[in-house]
């Protein structure tokens, strides 16, 4: 963790190459004794998991042991980063290219701004807070918390506009909204890799997520009004957006813009589908001949969670080019555009991987195991971790990645008394704290909103630190009063 930090803090690398650097490292350090000890719990965990026993477990035991000791002893130390590469992007690669294609087409179609308008609508002016906390939610989920800033800010400076007051309120409530499903509900990289380190199955992350993420939104949205009736930040001008954009936003023809059941489908069918498979699971359906078992597997097929996103990114793609009667060649460069930043995500969630997969082999989780695995307090501990990286090198989503990784052998041992997921929400909390001067979104919200730096430190750092302490204290809660789930 000293090599990721220090990279990204000090000598300014990518985090692509701070976390790649760190994995190699790590492995370099493994010793044999580690790699051993490593292979004995990787064959007690799969024993466990095949419900193994009496002396059949204990050959199990031993010749998976021998077999992973010896297949990991003869690669060479960057073969074992490469491996921990590739298995975290066959696992989640695919999912962050459809999910950046669904944002970018969900941002270009208009139905992110139809989204935001209905809820305006609904909701009416002295509501508009309340319109922006929650479509920044759930605008949150499938596009990243910088983009649903940059779309929905300018919104809301044509409500205070409007209105002559509330500009914080409006500020601070896009903001708790969307940085919390942005560290909690997949597909955002963060959430998603936490889920496939920790083990958790994607409908249990969305929907655990969701519920934690609701919470702690409403105790930034709480905040939020406290703060602004005590200071005021005046509508300034900022690069973003000018006096003359504004004018022309609120004077924007809405028929130009999607219908509401056409925007929000392509954020909320992954998550019905992929919601569709745990409610089978949990009610035990079965894949059969018969009409009942070929349902089954109509449900299993389409809430598979790449053919979920990938019918998702479709009705979003067709959206775009039906509804704003894009060319072949403008879908095609916004695709492209998708696709290229999604690449950078990519490599950073796999280089995340690796890192995580090269501590595992160190034994790392054996001995966090070992210090407090059937306490609560293993939920503090990585919600702590998640927190101090995070401060140090701004990113939470790298804080995430280095979070799970360290936790991924604790998820694995099967010895928690509590489910995974709150291992998981506990990281993604952990991610708020503390938003300063070396995190981009904390830019992002400060020049936007036409902030100073003093106020931004002063207003934002301590509402997304409050929202993360929140989220421990409910995560804590639901382990405690629903530990299997």
């Amino acid at each position: 963790m000293v090599v990721v930090v220090g990279g990204v803090l000090v000598l300014r690398l990518h985090a692509f190459l701070a976390l790649t650097l760190g994995a190699l490292v790590v492995g370099g350090l493994t010793t044999q004794q580690n790699i051993e000890d490593y292979a004995r719990i990787d064959a007690q965990n799969d024993a466990q998991k095949k419900r193994l026993t009496g002396s059949a477990r204990e050959l199990h035991i031993e010749q998976r042991t021998q077999s992973v000791s010896e297949a990991l002893s003869k690669q060479a130390t960057f073969s074992r980063v490469a491996d921990g590469f590739g298995k975290t992007c066959t696992s989640i690669g695919i999912l962050i290219a459809l999910a950046s294609i669904i944002g970018k087409c969900v941002l270009d179609s208009g139905a992110a701004d139809r989204i935001v308008r209905s809820s305006l609508r609904v909701l009416g002016e002295k509501r508009a807070p309340l319109a922006f906390l929650g479509s920044g939610f759930l605008l949150g989920i499938p596009v990243f918390f910088d983009t649903v800033f940059y779309l929905t800010l300018p919104l809301g400076k044509a409500m205070a506009m409007r209105t002559g007051r509330n500009y914080l309120l409006y500020i601070m409530a896009i903001g708790a909204g969307a940085t919390m499903t942005h560290s909690l509900v997949p597909p955002t990289p963060g959430p998603l890799t936490a889920a496939e380190f920790l083990g958790v199955p994607l409908g249990t992350m969305i929907l655990v997520g969701l519920a934690v993420g609701s919470i702690t939104a409403t105790s930034g949205y709480a905040y939020a009004l406290w703060a602004n009736s005590r200071w005021e930040v005046p509508l300034r001008d900022s690069p973003d957006i000018s006096l003359e954009k504004l004018k022309a936003l609120t004077q924007q023809d809405e028929s130009e813009l999607p219908p509401l059941w056409l925007s929000l489908l392509p954020i909320l069918l992954p998550v019905l589908l992929i919601g569709g498979v745990e409610v089978g699971k949990g009610l035990g359906w079965k894949v059969g001949d018969d009409f009942s078992g070929q349902m089954a597997g109509i449900v299993y097929t389409m809430g598979e969670k790449n053919m979920a996103l990938l019918v998702s990114a479709g009705i979003s793609m067709l959206t775009l080019v039906f509804w704003k009667h894009t060319s072949r060649k403008e879908l095609a460069v916004a695709l492209e555009g998708a696709i290229t930043g999604a690449g950078s995500i990519i490599l950073i969630t796999a280089a995340g991987g690796a890192f995580g997969t090269t501590l595992m082999q160190t034994g790392i989780g054996a001995g966090l195991e070992n210090l407090q695995g059937e306490s609560l307090w293993m939920i503090v501990a990585a919600w702590g971790l998640t927190a101090l990286i995070r401060t140090a090198q701004g990113s939470a989503t790298v804080a995430m990645i280095t979070a799970a990784g360290v936790f991924a052998g604790v998820a694995a041992s099967g010895t928690l008394t509590f489910n995974p997921v709150y291992l998981a929400v506990a990281i993604g909390c952990g991610s708020k704290p503390i938003a300063w001067m070396n995190d981009s979104g904390f830019w992002v919200v400060c020049k936007m909103s036409g902030m100073t730096e003093t106020e931004a430190l002063k207003l934002w750092t301590p509402m997304t630190t409050l929202m993360g302490v929140v989220g421990l204290g409910v995560t804590l809660l639901g382990a405690w009063m629903f530990p299997l789930l």
